[in-house]
């Protein structure tokens, strides 16, 4: 089988053990991240992920907001726990795992919603965002002959046009407005991270990863976003077999309202 990490948004950890534990079942990743998980580290779930065999597992948590878990079958080094916009919030841890005869420095990320009014001055959430992607471009794809890196997570913006249900309609909704989705793509070039799923989805087709619990039929209405994201230094992106977006998710019993991403590599 090839080597997959899968990354998704949970939305507390607990509460929706049961769907994380099918996704594990089912889809089998070897390493999993998870986001927003709610809950702080004396009481995570180790012991559930251990009895699916997933041995390993590394997480950054506080009560009730934020948080995130790497969860894997092979062996993980915590290398940090990062703390961003000098705030104690849970929003990023980074493990070392060995996959097709490298060391891949794994990030995991969170990155803040952002409120609800995209203007800096009134809306101090949507100020500590900015700064925190700002902040990122710190985080570059390290990579050598022995090395890469991945960076997944929930990125909490859409950067492109078809990354939205209405480019139009939502340039002044927080997460797709021009100035996210600028300076994330900046920051991501600045740090050589390749869009691992727009390299294998053409920019040209709509692409989501999240629906709102607003909808009242979110399959029907159809108004997503890409929010979560998957990205790669440069030296393993020929190595990248392909990514699912497991859609079929958001209708699973209590979603979340983001769904996993799988990304697979041709590595054992």
């Amino acid at each position: 089988m090839p080597f997959s990490i899968a990354t998704w948004n949970i939305n507390s950890v607990r509460l929706r053990l049961p769907i994380v534990e099918r996704l594990l079942n089912e889809y089998a990743p070897d390493v999993l991240c998870l986001q927003e998980t709610k809950c702080p580290d004396e009481l995570f779930p180790a012991e559930a992920f251990h009895r699916l065999g997933y041995e390993h597992v590394a997480f950054s948590g506080q009560k009730g907001y934020h948080g995130v878990a790497t969860i894997s079958r092979r062996p993980l080094e915590i290398v940090e726990r990062r703390r961003f916009c000098k705030m104690e919030d849970c929003r990023h841890i980074s493990t070392r795992v060995r996959a097709g005869g490298k060391s891949l420095l794994l990030h995991n990320f969170y990155v803040p919603a952002g409120g609800d009014e995209p203007n800096p001055d009134v809306n101090w959430k949507f100020r500590h965002k900015l700064d925190f992607v700002q902040e990122m471009n710190e985080v570059r794809a390290e990579s050598s002959d022995a090395s890469a890196s991945v960076l997944v997570g929930d990125l909490n913006i859409a950067p492109l046009e078809n990354d939205v249900w209405s480019h139009k309609q939502l340039l002044k909704v927080v997460s797709h407005t021009p100035v996210e989705t600028e300076s994330f793509e900046a920051m991501r070039k600045a740090g050589n991270w390749v869009d691992l799923m727009r390299h294998v989805v053409p920019a040209d087709q709509k692409l989501y990863t999240w629906w709102s619990y607003r909808a009242a039929d979110w399959e029907l209405s159809d108004r997503g976003r890409r929010l979560d994201h998957v990205w790669s230094s440069q030296n393993i992106v020929d190595d990248l077999l392909g990514i699912e977006v497991l859609r079929s998710a958001r209708g699973w019993d209590r979603p979340s309202d983001h769904v996993p991403v799988i990304a697979r590599f041709g590595w054992e």
